[in-house]
């Protein structure tokens, strides 16, 4: 080829893989929006919560705010932070499960929200997961 050039992908960069990282990142996103909307409605929980519980609310509040910025890291770089993938996950995975078995108890209450919120998050997350491949580490500049 004489004085053309031609733009081509990076090796190992194909259109698929392109539709796949924007599929994964839009999911992070929406899990960043979700625990952001869960950040900014735990403020009333902490204002009206007794003295009793008002630590453990806090607690919450910031680990909802701690979720959103591991949720923007993962979406702004799905392979520069392997390590998150797994804990971001297993955290999911886990809550789902303990609200699973809490549920036989009908006096602990918010297990169905539980569920819900953080089982949906589970699925949403491995399938981010997945789609970024999330296990490959982003290649050194």
């Amino acid at each position: 080829m004489t004085g053309t050039t031609t733009m081509q992908a990076p090796s190992g960069t194909t259109d698929g893989r392109r539709v796949r990282d924007r599929a994964g990142r839009v999911l992070l996103w929406l899990a960043a929006a979700g625990a952001t909307a869960a950040a900014l409605g735990a403020y009333g929980a902490v204002a009206d919560a007794e003295p009793a519980v008002k630590v453990v609310e806090t607690w919450r509040a910031y680990g909802f705010v701690v979720f959103v910025g591991l949720f923007a890291l993962l979406a702004l770089r799905p392979r520069g932070y392997r390590g998150v993938w797994p804990l971001v996950i297993f955290h999911k995975v886990a809550m789902t499960a303990t609200a699973l078995v809490y549920s036989r108890n009908p006096g602990i209450e918010g297990t169905d929200t539980i569920l819900t919120w953080d089982g949906g998050l589970s699925v949403l997350l491995v399938l981010a997961f997945v789609l970024c491949r999330g296990w490959v580490a982003e290649p050194r500049r």
